[in-house]
């Protein structure tokens, strides 16, 4: 098996390499859209059906034997994969022109190789039943996804956030070895299958906090975060969509996995626990950080933080359930912790196809160099409107069915006198995150699209290709559709749901399926009102004469573009708050409270980086700085002690083979 996907793989970096520069984006998208297809038909069998299909199985070079099969929670990945990923390649077809002529044809073939690597590594991810098939499409994941980060290699900033993510990813990926030779020691095997019979022999809570780390490296949980500020505004937009809406999944789909395996009530519910406090401290913090961004890309990476701690709140309060012998809060924390999972993957996708029309056009995603642009770019401002308001969790949108899935979870947990304090501490947890998330968008998209221009590029900026407007159109279907029938939606993750909570399919027809319903009923009537009310509107206009005048200005005679609303000012209240965990880079200069007469300042940035990323990056510099301290030494520049290095090379080698070590 790894000899044909190895084969396959060079034959397409073969093909790419050898077409034009304009023909490498359209095979990407052919082969990406043949890959979506293979991949959905056994994934809508498997939710359809409930039932798994076996595409092959396979003896691994380590860790015994092993199978790539498409099960219901596998499925639902498969889908969020391909949609995403398709909506992604053909994003790139346009956003990529505006670099034709600006890099050389290898780097475009390297990038769409990558591209098409990293989907099928996700795709072997979801699919693997563990042991080495899994790190190995585990390990190709991190491989494409650095060299997706490093196409704007020339810039420092980026091949800093490149080489922060490589590392990072590989600590992760020890501690997932590690956690895999750990079930192999007991079960003669590594399968996610052996977890139960693992954990019922050794201790439970050691190996799943092992794995816990493992796949939160990947996913972003606090305080393995400071990769995602700093890579996805490293990478391209289309690949910023790819990495935040779909790849740190794959860290929520491996801790799904490992902790739906832990059967023991005890563990279960200190499981749990460990869950929802990593939730909410992920969720707190990186609600926290987005509002304090200037920077459109960081502030969205930042809310891929916020958004895997909801999704890990979801995930503890179903573990707190399941201990507690609750199948109904349970079940419905489960499907709307993988509701949410699927929802975030199409509004933030979307945000971040949004944040790369105005790169393209502005070359900068500073906040404080847009103002008025919706003037300018309509429908994307419209499309980006759609997602800020879905991800602020605003009816009728997906992001609404998502989250009312998990405050149903907390609520009947409350009411039903189970972990109430833990269930109390979600509700409020959650409560803040969506009011800092509310302030973090309204922010963005006031400051951006809203007022006035704040720098005269903005004059000539125009709205972009059609073909990136069509790929937008993909994720913002879903965010309308999911919305407007939530009931639907959650009859697809309540499928997955059922592999760990067996009750969930019952219970969501039974209790969640209706309420949905009634949701949806509103939705639409919500949309007539506005519909009736806005053509009462259009009509009484039409008998009143219309007069136009200059907005308000506050008694100023002479309202200027500086006296609006910047992005630091706009949440300055909240930025005073969470001063102490940052540390603040200052482009410019502060004019002082006493200073009566001020000398103009052309360019005033302020960037806000949380201090846990200094702290936690800092011992692998200090740890390169010295290594490369100690290799400098062998450098003598005298060719004797090269060959004698050589020399002893050998005779290690030689030594080795004699006691049969290698």
């Amino acid at each position: 098996m790894y000899l044909n996907l190895l084969l396959a793989f060079a034959l397409l970096t073969a093909l790419l390499f050898a077409v034009p520069v304009r023909w490498k984006a359209p095979i990407t998208a052919v082969v990406t859209a043949i890959l979506s297809v293979v991949a959905a038909v056994p994934a809508v069998k498997a939710l359809a059906s409930g039932t798994t299909t076996e595409i092959t199985r396979m003896q691994g070079p380590v860790f015994g034997e092993e199978s790539i099969a498409v099960d219901p929670l596998s499925g639902l990945f498969l889908i969020i994969i391909a949609v995403t990923s398709v909506a992604a390649v053909l994003y790139s077809c346009g956003y990529m022109k505006h670099y034709y002529g600006k890099k050389p044809p290898v780097q475009f073939s390297l990038h769409y190789t990558a591209f098409a690597a990293l989907v099928a590594s996700m795709m072997m991810v979801v699919t693997s039943s563990g042991g080495f098939s899994f790190l190995f499409g585990w390990e190709m994941m991190t491989i494409a996804s650095f060299l997706l980060i490093l196409f704007d290699a020339q810039r420092p900033e980026v091949l800093r956030a490149a080489l922060t993510y490589l590392i990072m990813m590989h600590v992760g990926f020890v501690f997932l070895v590690a956690g895999f030779a750990g079930i192999d020691a007991v079960c003669g095997s590594a399968g996610f299958d052996c977890l139960p019979r693992c954990y019922a022999s050794r201790h439970t809570l050691s190996l799943f906090v092992i794995f816990l780390i493992g796949f939160g490296m990947k996913a972003g949980i606090f305080p393995m975060h400071v990769w995602l500020p700093e890579a996805h505004p490293a990478a391209p937009s289309h690949v910023s969509a790819l990495m935040s809406g779909v790849m740190i999944k794959t860290g929520v789909y491996g801790v799904i996995r490992v902790a739906g395996a832990i059967t023991e009530v005890g563990q279960l519910h200190t499981g749990g626990i460990i869950l929802l406090a990593a939730g909410i401290v992920t969720g707190l913090w990186g609600a926290v950080q987005a509002a304090a961004q200037n920077d459109a890309k960081r502030l969205l990476a930042y809310s891929s933080m916020e958004n895997v701690g909801i999704i890990f709140i979801a995930l503890g309060v179903a573990a707190l359930g399941a201990g507690a012998d609750d199948p109904v809060v349970a079940s419905i924390a489960l499907c709307g912790a993988l509701l949410h999972t699927f929802n975030h993957s199409l509004f933030k996708s979307l945000l971040y196809f949004g944040t790369g029309n105005l790169y393209s056009q502005m070359h900068t995603t500073l906040l404080d160099r847009f103002g008025g642009t919706a003037k300018r770019m309509p429908v994307t401002a419209a499309l980006f409107l759609l997602a800020t308001a879905a991800i602020c969790a605003l009816p009728p949108l997906n992001g609404f069915a998502g989250e009312f899935l998990i405050y149903l979870g907390l609520l009947d947990s409350v009411s039903n006198g189970v972990n109430v304090l833990y269930a109390a501490g979600g509700i409020t947890a959650l409560a803040l995150i969506g009011g800092i998330v509310l302030l973090a968008f309204a922010k963005l998209f006031g400051v951006v699209f809203l007022g006035t221009p704040r720098h005269r590029s903005v004059h000539s900026v125009t709205e972009v290709d059609g073909l990136r407007l069509a790929s937008m159109a993909i994720p913002a279907a879903g965010i309308v559709l999911a919305g407007l029938l939530p009931q639907y939606a959650v009859r697809m993750v309540s499928a997955a749901a059922a592999e760990f909570s067996p009750a969930a399919v019952y219970l969501v027809e039974a209790n969640v399926a209706p309420t949905l319903t009634r949701v949806s009923l509103t939705a639409f009537l919500l949309i007539i009102a506005v519909a009736l009310l806005y053509t009462v509107k259009v009509r009484a206009q039409r008998r009143r004469t219309l007069s136009h005048g200059p907005t308000w200005g506050c008694g100023f005679t002479a309202p200027d573009t500086r006296m609006q609303y910047t992005g630091e000012s706009f949440a300055e209240g909240l930025e005073s708050l969470a001063s102490t965990f940052n540390s603040d880079i200052v482009e410019g200069r502060v004019v002082d409270k006493g200073e009566i007469f001020p000398p103009a300042v052309r360019n005033y940035n302020v960037r806000h980086k949380d201090r846990v990323g200094r702290l936690f990056s800092a011992w692998w510099i200090e740890m390169l700085r010295l290594i490369n301290q100690r290799i400098m030494r062998l450098r003598t520049g005298k060719i004797n002690n090269y060959i004698f290095f050589a020399l002893m090379f050998l005779v290690l080698i030689f030594v080795l083979s004699l006691f049969n070590i290698i």
